[in-house]
């Protein structure tokens, strides 16, 4: 566990540095990402390099000994280049050119934006790729910001036409997966194909799931000649993206194939207010971020990561990209930390060393002012780094370097946002607020979460849950099955084919062999409409929200017996239906119904949930379990916690405040207390 900083040597005079490197040691930091943004400074005209003020600045960190984050500078394509090759803009879905003037005003298909990428990226890595204080690389910055995975340029289209190709081989494979003889669409060559925007109505769903599909392969593609040429010349040095919270517009998984470190950038307060959630939510959680939001993060990229993830931009005060930036309560840039290594980070690195006073970011506050005094996020992550000194001498290595190891997985799929964005059915169908809230249940209950992709392996889970899922391949079908969980599978799962039609045998599908049930109808409802949900047993009556599938659960095998109907809406139709260790939810419920099926399945699953309420959350790593308190009143832990288990904090945890205390590995909920029946 360690912590970083992000700095920009070319934003400030050359005189400084020096005290900003022995300030940054003395902090506790111990990691610098640098150069991100530098192109400009860099490469100031073609092919002429100046190369003198970067060489002093990582000298400069050197001689403190802090350990340099190199990046490549590919966000930020500079004005010459831009003037030489203007095809490098990208172009929006109406057919207007993203102008320069900002950052990542670029497209993934052009052709000269990645010659020029190769050209910078092959000059940095050669240049620092054996640097001895050159630790790590981090490729570009934030892909797909600003809503720029897709373009819709000449180039884009030229590079989707050969993607279709590679896919499907001929035309005639390709109009029959798609379907295009409805409404006389049918194509006679792969050059007839334009992009699925500007039409009438409607562009085919199919076209314009594939074109999803192309742009989040061509980020990937783009990712791979960086990383191909940083360890050409930086041998063993671990490379890294920071990837952005709960961004979805292209595959993150098959980027961080590539990679060794998937970090993140973290902003708790910006992305409440940017995010779904209702108003008296944002209210509730103004200066805290939910308590479930960043950690769904965390376990995103933990699990997609192959060294321990990252938080390469922390957020340390107000930001300036919201609707709204209010500060961050005393304290949680602390929690905010805490909470991270809690997850399994190796690093937390702050954004920024200090506040710019110019520019597009003047507001957005840094761990120092513009005037160079510490800000509050600052006298936090000197805390923070205090603490992590004092927590490796109290706790040692096993307790502190441990992995994050849960019984419960939650499956994740980014094809699946883009599948429910093209064909919605009902225009409130959110696929990452629906992740979300099943993952806040499960967490609400206690439970460490590890998130996974579709093709991940799933043995030694005894609970799996599965938002809705539109695309089921067989094998994840086997691999459900021969997993032994409990497994819980959302609405709309197994709904579509991966060329986005309905299923032969109807949905769900390939789910169908575990468990036999025929989904025939479906329909949306509006925010106002919420049928009344009666469950079986101790659970209370509940409502459904946004979707319904009605179920036939007459099964040709005979098996109805096997079937358990747990739930009914008031029509009599089933909304919740079990068959052996599968779980079918026919619609999304609310809060407090998910939470208490999900307690239920738990238990049957041979877990054990605890109910903590809406602002104490739990994490385990290794020896240690934390307890982090996003609520205004005092959460005391039972007194049976021996006083010499904790390591930060004790019994009573303040409001915003932290707590660690040894547990010797265990994954059990020692110390929380079940509110659970049996």
């Amino acid at each position: 566990m360690r912590l970083g900083v992000c700095y920009y040597p070319e934003h400030w005079p050359e005189a400084m540095w020096k005290e900003d490197a022995a300030r940054m040691r003395a902090l506790g930091i111990r990691q610098v990402r640098i150069a991100e943004f530098a192109w400009s400074r860099i490469e100031p005209s073609p092919g002429e390099f100046d190369w003198g003020w970067l060489d002093r600045a990582i000298d400069t960190l050197a001689a403190e000994g802090l350990e340099v984050v190199m990046c490549t500078p590919t966000a930020t394509p500079p004005k010459w280049l831009i003037d030489r090759h203007p095809d490098i803009l990208p172009v929006g879905a109406d057919g207007r050119v993203r102008a320069f003037g900002s950052r990542r005003h670029y497209d993934f298909s052009s052709p000269a934006y990645f010659e020029a990428s190769q050209a910078i990226c092959e000059a940095v890595a050669s240049r620092y790729g054996r640097h001895p204080a050159v630790a790590y690389w981090q490729t570009d910055n934030e892909y797909g910001c600003h809503q720029t995975v897709v373009s819709y340029s000449p180039a884009a289209l030229a590079r989707f036409r050969e993607w279709l190709k590679a896919r499907y081989g001929s035309i005639d494979a390709l109009n029959r997966a798609w379907g295009t003889v409805f409404w006389s669409m049918e194509y006679r060559s792969f050059e007839e194909i334009d992009a699925p925007i500007g039409t009438v109505t409607e562009a085919h769903p199919s076209h314009r799931l594939d074109y999803r599909r192309f742009a989040s392969d061509e980020v990937a593609r783009y990712n791979r000649m960086q990383v191909e040429i940083i360890r050409r010349h930086s041998p063993d040095r671990p490379i890294a993206h920071n990837f952005m919270q709960l961004f979805t517009e292209f595959d993150h998984y098959k980027v961080a194939d590539d990679l060794d470190v998937a970090a993140w950038d973290s902003y708790p307060l910006g992305a409440l207010e940017e995010q779904w959630y209702e108003p008296e939510v944002k209210a509730k959680y103004l200066r805290t971020g939910h308590p479930d939001f960043a950690s769904f993060n965390h376990d995103l990229y933990r699990g997609m990561s192959k060294l321990p993830f990252w938080v390469m931009e922390q957020q340390p005060g107000p930001v300036n990209w919201a609707k709204w930036n209010p500060a961050p309560l005393p304290g949680m840039v602390r929690l905010w930390s805490w909470e991270a290594f809690a997850h399994g980070a190796g690093c937390v690195s702050y954004f920024r060393w200090r506040q710019a006073p110019f520019a597009q970011e003047q507001m957005h506050a840094g761990l120092h002012t513009p005037d160079n005094r510490l800000d509050v996020g600052g006298s936090e992550a000197e805390r923070v780094a205090q603490e992590l000194r004092a927590l490796a001498d109290a706790a040692g290595d096993t307790d502190t370097d441990g992995k994050v190891e849960t019984s419960v997985a939650l499956v994740f799929d980014y094809e699946a946002k883009w599948l429910f964005e093209v064909q919605p059915q009902g225009i409130d169908f959110h696929y990452p607020r629906f992740a979300v809230e099943y993952y806040s249940a499960l967490r609400a209950l206690g439970f460490d979460v590890d998130i996974v992709s579709t093709h991940a392996p799933l043995d030694g889970y005894k609970l799996i849950v599965v938002p809705p899922l539109p695309v089921l391949s067989e094998d994840l079908v086997r691999r459900l099955e021969s997993s032994l969980a409990h497994v819980v599978v959302g609405p709309r799962t197994g709904s579509k084919t991966s060329d986005l039609q309905i299923p032969s045998n109807l949905p769900p599908g390939p789910l169908a062999s575990l468990i036999p049930l025929r989904v025939w109808r479906v329909e949306s409802m509006r925010p106002n409409v919420n049928p009344r949900v009666t469950f079986s047993g101790s659970a209370p009556q509940g409502c459904a929200r946004h979707w319904r599938d009605l179920l036939d659960v007459d099964s040709r095998d005979g098996s109805r017996e096997s079937m358990q109907i747990r739930a009914v809406f008031g029509d009599g139709h089933p909304a919740y239906v079990k068959y052996g260790a599968v779980h079918y939810l026919a619609s999304l419920f609310d809060e407090a119904s998910t939470q208490a099926l999900f307690a239920r399945i738990a238990q049957e699953a041979g877990l054990a949930p605890t109910q903590l309420g809406d602002s104490i959350r739990v994490s385990r790593r290794g020896g240690l379990t934390w307890v982090f308190n996003y609520g205004a009143q005092v959460h005391t832990l039972p007194a049976d916690l021996p006083s010499d288990a904790f390591v930060i904090g004790s019994h009573d945890v303040e409001p915003q405040g932290v707590v660690a205390y040894r547990t010797k590995g265990t994954t059990s909920t020692k110390g929380m207390k079940s509110t659970m029946p049996g």
